[in-house]
Protein backbone atom coordinates (compact mmCIF):
# COMPACT_ATOMS: atom_id res chain seq x y z
CA UNK A 1 0.00 0.00 0.00
CA UNK A 2 1.33 3.43 -0.93
CA UNK A 3 1.67 6.17 1.66
CA UNK A 4 -1.40 8.21 0.81
CA UNK A 5 -0.66 10.96 3.37
CA UNK A 6 2.49 12.12 1.56
CA UNK A 7 0.77 12.46 -1.81
CA UNK A 8 -0.44 15.69 -3.41
CA UNK A 9 -4.18 16.11 -4.01
CA UNK A 10 -3.77 15.18 -7.70
CA UNK A 11 -1.69 12.09 -6.84
CA UNK A 12 -4.32 11.01 -4.29
CA UNK A 13 -7.01 11.32 -6.95
CA UNK A 14 -4.96 9.12 -9.32
CA UNK A 15 -4.43 6.56 -6.53
CA UNK A 16 -8.19 6.46 -5.83
CA UNK A 17 -8.83 5.88 -9.55
CA UNK A 18 -6.22 3.09 -9.70
CA UNK A 19 -7.52 1.24 -6.64
CA UNK A 20 -11.20 1.75 -7.53
CA UNK A 21 -10.58 0.42 -11.08
CA UNK A 22 -8.92 -2.69 -9.69
CA UNK A 23 -11.68 -3.37 -7.14
CA UNK A 24 -14.52 -2.67 -9.59
CA UNK A 25 -12.95 -5.03 -12.16
CA UNK A 26 -12.21 -7.77 -9.61
CA UNK A 27 -15.31 -7.67 -7.39
CA UNK A 28 -17.79 -6.05 -9.76
CA UNK A 29 -19.23 -2.55 -9.59
CA UNK A 30 -22.18 -3.43 -7.34
CA UNK A 31 -20.12 -5.52 -4.90
CA UNK A 32 -17.59 -2.74 -4.33
CA UNK A 33 -18.36 -0.04 -1.77
CA UNK A 34 -16.78 3.33 -1.04
CA UNK A 35 -15.58 1.94 2.36
CA UNK A 36 -13.88 -0.94 0.45
CA UNK A 37 -12.02 1.55 -1.73
CA UNK A 38 -11.10 3.78 1.23
CA UNK A 39 -9.78 0.80 3.19
CA UNK A 40 -7.70 -0.47 0.26
CA UNK A 41 -6.07 2.95 -0.06
CA UNK A 42 -5.63 3.61 3.63
CA UNK A 43 -7.89 6.66 3.63
CA UNK A 44 -10.93 7.48 5.72
CA UNK A 45 -14.34 7.20 4.06
CA UNK A 46 -15.02 10.87 4.86
CA UNK A 47 -11.79 11.93 3.19
CA UNK A 48 -12.59 9.92 0.07
CA UNK A 49 -15.95 11.69 -0.16
CA UNK A 50 -13.98 14.97 -0.39
CA UNK A 51 -12.77 13.76 -3.79
CA UNK A 52 -15.88 12.01 -5.11
CA UNK A 53 -19.45 12.58 -3.94
CA UNK A 54 -20.60 9.03 -4.78
CA UNK A 55 -19.54 5.71 -6.24
CA UNK A 56 -21.36 6.64 -9.47
CA UNK A 57 -19.50 9.96 -9.63
CA UNK A 58 -16.21 8.07 -9.25
CA UNK A 59 -17.21 5.51 -11.92
CA UNK A 60 -17.94 8.29 -14.45
CA UNK A 61 -14.78 10.21 -13.58
CA UNK A 62 -12.68 7.10 -14.28
CA UNK A 63 -14.14 6.86 -17.80
CA UNK A 64 -13.54 10.55 -18.49
CA UNK A 65 -10.00 10.33 -17.07
CA UNK A 66 -9.22 7.28 -19.26
CA UNK A 67 -10.67 8.96 -22.34
CA UNK A 68 -8.66 12.15 -21.77
CA UNK A 69 -5.48 10.13 -21.29
CA UNK A 70 -5.94 8.02 -24.43
CA UNK A 71 -7.40 10.91 -26.44
CA UNK A 72 -4.38 13.14 -25.75
CA UNK A 73 -2.02 10.33 -26.84
CA UNK A 74 -3.93 9.81 -30.11
CA UNK A 75 -3.96 13.59 -30.65
CA UNK A 76 -0.14 13.67 -30.44
CA UNK A 77 0.03 10.95 -33.11
CA UNK A 78 -2.58 12.74 -35.26
CA UNK A 79 -0.46 15.90 -35.23
CA UNK A 80 2.69 14.12 -36.48
CA UNK A 81 3.73 14.54 -40.08
CA UNK A 82 3.80 10.81 -40.84
CA UNK A 83 1.87 8.47 -43.15
CA UNK A 84 -1.61 7.16 -42.30
CA UNK A 85 -0.17 3.63 -42.10
CA UNK A 86 2.52 4.76 -39.62
CA UNK A 87 -0.17 6.52 -37.54
CA UNK A 88 -2.09 3.23 -37.25
CA UNK A 89 1.09 1.47 -36.11
CA UNK A 90 1.74 4.18 -33.51
CA UNK A 91 -1.87 4.23 -32.22
CA UNK A 92 -1.81 0.43 -31.77
CA UNK A 93 1.59 0.50 -30.04
CA UNK A 94 0.62 3.38 -27.73
CA UNK A 95 -2.69 1.73 -26.77
CA UNK A 96 -0.88 -1.47 -25.79
CA UNK A 97 1.77 0.53 -23.89
CA UNK A 98 -0.94 2.26 -21.85
CA UNK A 99 -2.58 -1.14 -21.27
CA UNK A 100 0.74 -2.33 -19.79
CA UNK A 101 1.46 0.87 -17.83
CA UNK A 102 -2.08 1.21 -16.44
CA UNK A 103 -3.83 -2.13 -16.99
CA UNK A 104 -6.53 -1.25 -14.48
CA UNK A 105 -7.92 1.48 -16.79
CA UNK A 106 -8.43 -0.84 -19.76
CA UNK A 107 -9.70 -3.67 -17.53
CA UNK A 108 -12.19 -1.22 -16.04
CA UNK A 109 -13.47 -0.25 -19.47
CA UNK A 110 -13.87 -3.87 -20.57
CA UNK A 111 -15.28 -5.29 -17.33
CA UNK A 112 -17.18 -2.41 -15.74
CA UNK A 113 -18.11 0.28 -18.26
CA UNK A 114 -19.31 -2.12 -20.97
CA UNK A 115 -21.20 -4.46 -18.64
CA UNK A 116 -22.83 -1.91 -16.30
CA UNK A 117 -24.16 0.60 -18.82
CA UNK A 118 -27.11 1.49 -16.54
CA UNK A 119 -24.68 3.12 -14.08
CA UNK A 120 -23.53 5.53 -16.79
CA UNK A 121 -26.97 6.66 -17.97
CA UNK A 122 -26.90 10.14 -16.45
CA UNK A 123 -24.33 12.28 -18.26
CA UNK A 124 -22.39 9.36 -19.73
CA UNK A 125 -24.78 8.21 -22.45
CA UNK A 126 -23.37 6.89 -25.70
CA UNK A 127 -19.94 8.33 -26.32
CA UNK A 128 -20.21 11.24 -23.85
CA UNK A 129 -17.69 9.86 -21.35
CA UNK A 130 -15.23 8.79 -24.04
CA UNK A 131 -15.63 11.77 -26.37
CA UNK A 132 -11.90 12.66 -26.52
CA UNK A 133 -10.94 9.25 -27.90
CA UNK A 134 -13.87 9.18 -30.33
CA UNK A 135 -13.13 12.72 -31.59
CA UNK A 136 -9.45 11.98 -32.22
CA UNK A 137 -10.22 8.70 -33.99
CA UNK A 138 -12.86 10.44 -36.10
CA UNK A 139 -10.30 13.07 -37.11
CA UNK A 140 -7.75 10.36 -37.91
CA UNK A 141 -10.20 8.40 -40.09
CA UNK A 142 -11.46 11.54 -41.89
CA UNK A 143 -7.91 12.72 -42.59
CA UNK A 144 -6.88 9.26 -43.87
CA UNK A 145 -9.87 9.18 -46.23
CA UNK A 146 -9.23 12.77 -47.38
CA UNK A 147 -5.63 11.85 -48.27
CA UNK A 148 -6.91 8.86 -50.25
CA UNK A 149 -5.24 6.31 -47.94
CA UNK A 150 -8.37 4.95 -46.25
CA UNK A 151 -11.73 3.95 -47.74
CA UNK A 152 -14.61 6.37 -47.30
CA UNK A 153 -17.01 4.57 -44.96
CA UNK A 154 -19.42 5.09 -42.12
CA UNK A 155 -17.65 5.96 -38.85
CA UNK A 156 -18.92 3.03 -36.76
CA UNK A 157 -17.59 0.11 -38.85
CA UNK A 158 -14.24 1.94 -39.17
CA UNK A 159 -14.17 2.67 -35.41
CA UNK A 160 -14.86 -0.98 -34.52
CA UNK A 161 -12.30 -2.21 -37.07
CA UNK A 162 -9.68 -0.04 -35.36
CA UNK A 163 -10.60 -0.40 -31.69
CA UNK A 164 -12.11 -3.92 -31.63
CA UNK A 165 -8.80 -5.78 -32.04
CA UNK A 166 -7.14 -3.57 -29.41
CA UNK A 167 -9.78 -4.26 -26.76
CA UNK A 168 -9.83 -7.92 -27.78
CA UNK A 169 -6.09 -8.40 -27.27
CA UNK A 170 -6.16 -6.71 -23.87
CA UNK A 171 -9.17 -8.81 -22.86
CA UNK A 172 -7.30 -12.01 -23.83
CA UNK A 173 -4.30 -10.80 -21.83
CA UNK A 174 -6.58 -10.24 -18.81
CA UNK A 175 -7.88 -13.79 -19.20
CA UNK A 176 -4.26 -15.09 -19.24
CA UNK A 177 -4.81 -16.61 -22.69
CA UNK A 178 -2.10 -14.73 -24.61
CA UNK A 179 1.33 -16.40 -24.60
CA UNK A 180 3.00 -12.98 -25.15
CA UNK A 181 2.14 -9.41 -24.17
CA UNK A 182 -0.20 -7.47 -26.53
CA UNK A 183 2.72 -5.15 -27.30
CA UNK A 184 4.57 -8.04 -28.92
CA UNK A 185 1.66 -8.49 -31.33
CA UNK A 186 1.34 -4.78 -32.13
CA UNK A 187 2.95 -4.93 -35.61
CA UNK A 188 0.71 -7.79 -36.75
CA UNK A 189 -2.43 -6.17 -35.32
CA UNK A 190 -1.56 -2.80 -36.89
CA UNK A 191 -0.92 -4.50 -40.25
CA UNK A 192 -4.33 -6.23 -40.05
CA UNK A 193 -6.09 -2.94 -39.20
CA UNK A 194 -4.28 -1.12 -42.03
CA UNK A 195 -5.28 -3.81 -44.54
CA UNK A 196 -8.88 -3.72 -43.34
CA UNK A 197 -9.18 0.10 -43.60
CA UNK A 198 -6.97 1.04 -46.53
CA UNK A 199 -8.29 2.04 -49.91
CA UNK A 200 -7.82 -0.69 -52.52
Amino acid sequence: MSNIRKMSKEEKKKEIVKVACKLFAEKGYYNTTIPDIAEAIGMSVGNLYNYFSSKEDLAKYIMQYSSQLLGSEIKKINEKNISTKEKIFQIVKRFFEIAEEQPELIEYFLRVFLSNREVFKEGCEGFLCVSEVVTELMLFLEEGARKGDLRQQDFFPAFVTLMGPLGGMVFLKGENVLPKSPLEYSKEIAENIWRALKKD
